[in-house]
């Protein structure tokens, strides 16, 4: 184990980190940029006298559980985590599961788009972050448990209120499809993770259709362009539909627009206007 280069990644990873990025208050009177040690071995629910020891070269070698600890603790990047791996002298296993965190320029850029609705979608179709336009046009995720944000669980499991699958978008069949695709891909990701086995568990036990999409064994679909929401005020909304990658989080941005000066760029025009008020947008 390179214990100095150990210690001073893990000092230098600490100092980055303010306490409010992490749920924490800021306090007063701090005397180091960052969080502090007992901070952070709360957060890696270990020992600050452990801690300590670490970033002063004096620890034992890590274990795996301590390392999953501190990297999500310093909020670390794959290749952070690699690196961490590497210098405690432990071989990095797959990633622990899908990153949730998603980067503030991400955040800023999502709420940069007055008339297109967008959101970041995690590697399980969890909706992670979105605008006020999104909302309107397919659901005020605020007001639901962060569980029913899952848009692989939404498509195969419902609930289907009014006959509308996936808040009545024309291509609820391709999306299902793209999604079978996409949870395969990421099983090979994340092989360890529970939350991604367990998710794929629960469809193939409740769907049927997710069943013979998976037996299928088909590893690559095309995105589609444009799609149609029919939304229960404005009527039909013709989007464009656009998908931007984000490597370091294993993300996606869904952003939605309409062609200009079409009635569906008048719908969202509205939408962005009234937003969820007096609608009901469940699917």
């Amino acid at each position: 184990m390179a214990r100095s280069g150990l210690g001073e990644f893990l000092r230098s990873r600490r100092e980055r980190i303010t306490p409010t990025d992490v749920g924490l208050p800021a306090g007063r009177r701090r005397r180091t940029p960052g969080l502090r040690r007992e901070e952070v071995a709360q957060l890696a629910f270990i020992s600050t006298e452990y801690y300590a020891r670490l970033e002063q070269a004096r620890g034992p070698s890590p274990s795996r559980e301590v390392l999953a600890g501190l990297a999500r603790a310093l909020r670390l990047s794959d290749a952070e985590r690699v690196h961490l791996h590497h210098l405690a002298g432990t071989p990095p296993g797959p990633p622990p599961g899908p990153p949730r965190d998603v980067r503030p320029s991400i955040l800023d850029l999502v709420q940069r788009l007055p008339l297109a609705a967008a959101g970041v979608m995690s590697a399980i179709y969890e909706v992670l972050a979105w605008n006020d336009l999104a909302a309107a046009l397919m659901e005020d995720f605020s007001a639901v448990p962060p569980r029913d944000r899952n848009l692989a669980r939404r498509a195969f499991l419902g609930p289907h209120s009014d006959g509308r699958r996936l808040f009545g978008v024309s291509d609820a069949g391709e999306f299902a499809h793209s999604v079978a695709v996409g949870l395969r891909a990421a099983v090979a990701r994340y092989p360890d993770s529970p939350e991604v086995t367990g998710l794929v568990d629960e469809l193939l036990a409740g769907s049927d259709e997710f069943a013979g999409l998976w037996s299928s064994g088909d590893i690559d679909v095309p995105r589609p362009l444009r799609k149609t929401f029919q939304h229960p005020m404005v009527g039909p909304v013709t989007v464009n539909c656009d998908v931007l990658d984000v490597p370091d989080r294993d993300q996606h941005v869904v952003i939605y627009t309409a062609d200009p000066g079409s009635s569906s760029e008048e719908a969202l025009r509205l939408l962005s206007v009234v937003g969820t008020q007096r609608m009901d947008v469940s699917s």
